[in-house]
């Protein structure tokens, strides 16, 4: 199974967003929510390309959410949005 781990940290992205406050819903919990989806579903969708130029690209996506995920929880702490 591709990207197990990250199918793992889906889970707990998903605990951590039910203790953000209410009023966050629409804003960083379902940013956050979205970015850690696209993770995993990047990982097999790029080894089921055709070459190996599209799955590092895909691969590449992957990362970039992993950044954006690393700023967004940063940003959460920093304002405490969870309860």
């Amino acid at each position: 199974m591709y990207g197990k781990k990250s199918m793992d940290l889906v889970t707990k992205i998903y605990q951590l967003t039910n203790k953000f406050l209410s009023n966050e819903i629409y804003g960083l919990t379902n940013q956050l929510r979205t970015a850690f989806v696209s993770i995993p579903s990047n990982i097999p969708e790029g080894a089921a390309k055709d070459s190996d130029k599209e799955y590092i690209r895909f691969l590449y996506i992957a990362l970039g959410s992993l950044m954006e995920l690393d700023t967004q929880l940063i940003i959460a702490k920093k304002y405490r949005l969870y309860k």
